[in-house]
């Protein structure tokens, strides 16, 4: 009776000795404490991505702000990929999660949801691709540059970008998805369906229209556009001469060599947070790739034998595309002095003054409770001496 708990049934297996259904039972078990470690190692790593995420982006954008030379129109498009990146770790990292068959929702309310994170993607996509037309054309014709990119162009700029995030990101809102369930596309809004991304979100339109059109095109042109600006820079540095009493923050007069070297240092800050885009998505996308092919390349093929790619490196690639938006703070730090400094000042204010002000508070009370004093801060009377007057 003690073994009547087994998860299968001792009768039905006569060859097989009791010891060698035990040793099954306990692989079984071991097997089930595994899968929620995983699980537990997944969240964590997420969670603290998130973390991760929400406060470097923060300091970016408090680190702008607070420096009025970083209020160019280049850091206009640095703040909106780290806000894109902030949005990344509190609200996809979240969703994400959820959107794995955490919960049963309506076909449409679990597309929107994975919509979302295509959005801001997207977002980010955009942003460095301005970035990269602002430093060609920065270097290209930087005389021109200040009169061109003023602060409200900037910000305009900005604001199309989102703008065309969003429509790039939700066409399969408006029909480019896998359909309801059981194919009644009339009862998708009613239908409760165990919520994944790939359950609801059509992988064509992942690789075909999402990565290539989307994501590859724009990598490719940054590409060739940082490739202009590293050897406009090359060439024009072989062109001027060494001139050390110009100032580094300088505007070209005529040109520039401390300008251009400059300009060659922030391109290569800027060009490494591409690199390392590219780095962390690719490996997601390739198996987007993977997994469509295999089931034959077409989008109404229904074979979802999923064995092209295993669940574990899926996790491992989405993890690695969400870790990118925590290290472009990190970039930045390491990279930018302007923005290691502003960091620098941020810590002082938020914490050293704070521990200071407390100290000070603490030192205030503690002479504010001695025996005997004064606002006039005259010295206490020992008990003696008031003994003594009586």
């Amino acid at each position: 009776m003690a073994l009547s708990v087994l998860p299968f049934p001792l009768g039905p297996f006569p060859s097989l000795s009791l010891s060698s259904r035990l040793f099954d039972f306990c692989c079984l078990c071991l097997c089930l404490s595994v899968i929620p470690m995983a699980w537990m190692v997944y969240i964590s790593l997420e969670i603290a991505i998130a973390v991760a995420c929400c406060l470097g982006n923060v300091m970016v954008v408090w680190a702008v702000q607070m420096r009025r030379s970083l209020r160019q129109p280049t850091f206009c498009f640095v703040v909106s990929l780290a806000v894109a990146d902030f949005l990344v770790g509190a609200v996809a990292v979240p969703l994400a999660v959820l959107v794995d068959g955490w919960v049963c929702t309506s076909f449409h309310v679990c597309l929107a949801v994975s919509c979302v994170v295509l959005v801001l993607t997207q977002a980010s996509v955009l942003s460095l691709l301005a970035i990269a037309v602002d430093r060609y054309l920065r270097v290209r014709i930087p005389l021109r540059y200040k009169q061109m990119a003023t602060q409200r162009r900037s910000w305009a700029a900005v604001a199309l970008c989102w703008l065309v995030s969003c429509f790039l990101g939700f066409p399969p809102l408006f029909g480019w998805h896998n359909g309801s369930p059981g194919g009644a596309p009339s009862s998708a809004n009613s239908t409760v369906i165990e919520c994944t991304f790939l359950a609801v979100v059509s992988l064509p339109y992942m690789v075909y229209f999402n990565y290539f059109g989307c994501i590859l095109l724009p990598l490719l042109a940054m590409t060739v556009l940082y490739a202009l600006v590293f050897h406009n820079l090359r060439v024009r540095l072989r062109r001027e001469p060494a001139s050390p009493s110009v100032s580094a923050f300088a505007e070209p007069q005529g040109g520039s060599r401390a300008f251009y070297e400059r300009e060659r240092r922030l391109a290569s800050s800027l060009a490494l947070v591409l690199v390392l885009f590219a780095v962390c998505w690719m490996p997601l996308h390739i198996m987007n790739c993977a997994l469509l092919f295999s089931r034959g390349g077409g989008p109404d093929d229904d074979d979802h034998d999923d064995g092209a790619v295993s669940q574990g490196a899926f996790y491992a690639g989405i993890l690695l595309s969400h870790a990118n938006s925590a290290v472009n703070p990190v970039v930045y730090a390491l990279r930018i002095r302007k923005i290691r400094e502003a960091y620098t000042e941020i810590w002082r204010q938020c914490f050293l003054c704070r521990h200071k002000r407390q100290r000070r508070r603490n030192s205030d009370v503690w002479q504010g409770g001695l025996p005997g004093s004064h606002e006039t801060g005259s010295s206490p009377v020992p008990a003696s001496a008031q003994a003594s007057r009586l």
